[in-house]
């Protein structure tokens, strides 16, 4: 091509320059959206998180996930205002990506159920971080919240990590929601013991813990006459915080009190009576038995 002879005013148009200029106004506006949106996406999802600092009581994975979701969705707006300065059509484009969403959601059903279950859980709060909970067949404290999954730990330190989806189909065990639980023991003495001795022994033990509630009351009753046993109901409430070491203490001590006063508790046993020689009994074979 013969750049000599090439004539600038017809390639320099009016309608060009205009479209240029065009191009170049959408760009700087395209950057000026994204740069405001990023700035109020960042500051929307801090004011959420200094509202969490402000009400300590509140779980902080709730606006940590209110937070992230202000962010999203401020910055899919500023998306959808970018392609309307460049004169795509949104509306087209928002069913294409609905449909692709619907092929997706089918191809990713076990993950978007953990995502739906993890919202649940965020929502709802049946648990929080810290409670020790039994869950999806397993127990652990709670360390982590996330959409997908919940992370625990066990009372020996191996770490669990499951799925919100199993975590949120199942009957949920928090044995940390309520300040106080009871003990629920049972305490079984023999039938040569004095019951009247026996309860008042397992009356003192509770009422010399000062771990034990005033209220709700201790409750000690005899519950059942079983094969062996004399059984008694042993329910005494406490702190949670001192439940579980105050049921292990008394477990203890209630044996050593037994053993102090004379009262026995009792262990499976069985008496065999045999016929003699003379109702078709063999003496060897009962001695045997």
């Amino acid at each position: 091509m013969d750049l000599t002879n090439w004539n600038w005013h017809n390639f320099i148009t009016d309608d060009r320059i205009a479209t240029l200029i065009a191009l170049a106004l959408n760009v700087v506006y395209a950057f000026v959206i994204i740069m405001v949106a990023l700035v109020v996406s960042g500051w929307a999802k801090g004011r959420v998180n200094a509202i969490a600092k402000r009400y300590p009581r509140v779980d902080a994975t709730l606006f940590g996930f209110l937070g992230n979701l202000l962010k999203y969705v401020i910055l899919a707006m500023a998306a959808i205002f970018v392609l309307n300065r460049f004169g795509i059509q949104t509306t087209s484009l928002v069913a294409l990506i609905g449909a692709a969403g619907l092929a997706i959601g089918l191809a990713l059903q076990g993950t978007l159920s953990n995502l739906a279950a993890g919202v649940m859980i965020v929502m709802f709060r049946p648990f929080r971080v810290g409670d020790f909970i039994d869950a999806g067949g397993q127990m652990g404290s709670v360390v982590e919240i996330a959409l997908f999954y919940t992370e625990m730990k066990t009372y020996d330190g191996l770490q669990i990590i499951m799925p919100n989806s199993d975590v949120w189909s199942q009957p949920i065990k928090n044995f940390s929601a309520n300040p106080t639980r009871m003990t629920d023991l049972t305490i079984g003495v023999s039938y040569r013991s004095d019951l009247k001795k026996a309860q008042a022994v397992l009356e003192g033990i509770a009422a010399s813990d000062p771990r034990v509630l005033a209220e709700p009351a201790p409750f000690i009753k005899v519950k059942a006459l079983n094969d062996s046993s004399v059984d008694f109901a042993y329910r005494v409430w406490a702190n949670r915080a001192d439940w579980w070491s105050m049921q292990c203490e008394m477990v203890q001590r209630i044996k050593e009190e037994f053993d102090a006063n004379g009262i026995e508790i009792p262990f499976p046993s069985r008496t065999v009576f045999h016929e003699g020689g003379e109702a078709g009994g063999d003496p060897d074979r009962a001695a045997a038995a």
